[in-house]
């Protein structure tokens, strides 16, 4: 398994990436769980986010919770046209994850081969995702499924709530 972790290190720092990551064009993207499940595994962006940029960056300023979680939230969503997500507020979609910030862990990439077939994807497990809420329905507590599947397919824009 070969990787690669140099890109935007080039001054031997993180500080290019802060101010891409602080910039009002950037938007926060990444988390490929498609046709690459074989040969890479980004499902763990967010989770690095938080890890990385608020708790645990010890060369440079960290940066407010509040800041990553709406860059990976609201305004995720609005960039794609789901006005009725993004933000706690009433008559929206309020899809919620409850964590433990300073019990967060990220565990390696790891293997599972529970495609069809027997196919291959990598998973990275990680620690500190205390509750999940998705359309009112709790689908992981500590990390575990609860069987609960409310999520559907959405196509296209979504409009804002109406006040």
């Amino acid at each position: 398994m070969l990787y690669f972790p140099a890109g935007n290190y080039s001054a031997f720092n993180l500080d290019a990436a802060r101010e891409m990551v602080l910039s009002d064009r950037t938007l926060y993207g990444l988390s490929d769980g498609g046709a690459h499940v074989g040969a890479i595994c980004d499902g763990s962006f967010p989770t690095y986010n938080l890890l990385h940029w608020v708790r645990d960056r010890s060369r440079g300023e960290k940066l407010p919770v509040e800041l990553v979680v709406r860059n990976q939230c609201r305004d995720t969503a609005r960039h794609v046209g789901w006005l009725d997500r993004g933000v706690l507020a009433a008559g929206y979609k309020a899809d919620v994850n409850v964590i433990d910030l300073d019990g967060m862990r990220l565990h390696p990439p790891r293997f599972a081969f529970d495609l069809p077939s027997g196919g291959r994807r990598l998973v990275q497990d990680v620690e500190g995702y205390v509750t999940t809420v998705k359309a009112g329905a709790v689908t992981f507590e500590d990390g575990e499924s609860t069987g609960a599947l409310p999520g559907r397919v959405v196509r296209g824009a979504q409009p804002a709530p109406i006040a």
